[in-house]
């Protein structure tokens, strides 16, 4: 009987599509904005000086709308690597396809992005926010939180809610949505800022189920002392995180060290340490005679900026301090009273 051989078939790998062409050259016309001033604002890409009227009122709605499914796809971004998303494409009017030189897709993670003070368009952003909360936004607040406006309400918060989850979950992972009933407002919170960012250019001027035009802008903060707490709350521990990821624990330890002696206070011991103490506590007090103790985990290799040597160089030297100290405390330094050195000097001494 012969002996049949299996060969296991490697799962397909998905191959990913060219970016399609989502409109044709010069099917989009460029209509100019009426003018309703005597100034066109650039900052606010509209005229100044004019009557007061409802900015929106003037509004039309969106020529086209992107499909994530249909219109993402590889392009001459994917080879040459540029991270930052065809402005566009987000729109839905890019007529380059696979030849543009910028992504079709969603953005790529967060650790990708190296510059902070643009967006996922690679658009500049500013220092503070323009007074309509439009625009790019600014580089000194993290902003995941979009504000949508104008919704045509048909039915109760819980369907309205749905429905905003529907259009907008296209964009992008959705921490959380708040529905301001009556108002026809909801709030958008995304996990990501860049999705937000996203989500922001594509839905501007769009409808949801009832043919409206959403007005879409950056959301101001929320003025809820406690919203804010926990605001201020979250920057810190993910500052604090983000250090810690970087920095030797080691070197930690002995800075704490160092700081405890010039506070002359008693030297703190880091929680892994301690829980670490205390089970090899346990163990010598559960453990039989005759069993031999544990030994000791090698130390792991340094991961950080100083070497085991410098660590173990400042501990010594943190060490040396307290005892210096003791001995100066023990033994203080006796007065000098009356001339002191100089009474045994006289003028005919060299």
């Amino acid at each position: 009987m012969e002996d049949s051989v299996v060969v296991a078939e490697k799962p397909a790998q998905k191959k990913l599509k060219p970016a399609r062409k989502q409109v044709k050259p010069g099917e989009v016309e460029k209509k100019e904005t009426p003018q309703t001033g005597k100034e066109y604002n650039i900052w606010y890409n509209k005229w100044a000086g004019g009557d007061m009227e409802d900015n929106y009122s003037n509004k039309v709605h969106a020529a086209r709308r992107c499909n994530i499914r249909k219109d993402a796809g590889y392009t001459r971004a994917d080879t040459t690597g540029t991270k930052y998303c065809c402005l566009f494409f987000a729109r839905g009017q890019c007529p380059y396809g696979w030849e543009c030189q910028y992504l079709h897709r969603l953005p790529p993670p967060d650790s990708e992005f190296t510059e902070h003070s643009k967006d996922c368009f690679g658009r500049d952003k500013f220092s503070d926010y323009r007074d309509d909360m439009g625009g790019v936004g600014s580089f000194s607040k993290q902003n995941k939180t979009i504000y949508v406006g104008r919704i045509k309400e048909t039915g109760p918060g819980h369907e309205t809610e749905e429905i905003v989850t529907r259009h907008f979950k296209e964009w992008g992972e959705i921490d959380r949505i708040r529905i301001l009933q009556g108002r026809s407002v909801a709030f958008v919170t995304y996990v990501r800022e860049t999705d937000a960012q996203f989500a922001k250019e594509a839905m501007a001027c769009q409808s949801l189920d009832n043919d409206e035009i959403l007005n879409v802008r950056w959301a101001t903060g929320d003025p809820n002392p406690v919203a804010k707490a926990a605001e201020k709350r979250r920057l810190e521990e993910d500052g604090q995180r983000a250090i810690a990821n970087r920095l030797d624990p080691r070197m930690v330890s002995a800075m704490r060290a160092i700081r405890a002696l010039e506070d002359e206070e008693e030297i703190p011991q880091a929680p892994e340490e301690e829980e670490a103490e205390r089970e090899a506590k346990r163990l010598r007090i559960e453990a039989p005679e005759d069993e031999p103790e544990p030994s000791p985990e090698p130390e792991p290799a340094p991961t950080g900026l100083l070497s085991a040597d410098t660590l173990e160089g400042m501990m010594h030297f943190a060490e040396i301090r307290r005892r210096q100290q003791e001995a100066a405390a023990k033994n203080p330094p006796k007065p000098v009273t009356g001339l002191g050195a100089l009474g045994g000097y006289g003028s005919d001494d060299d």
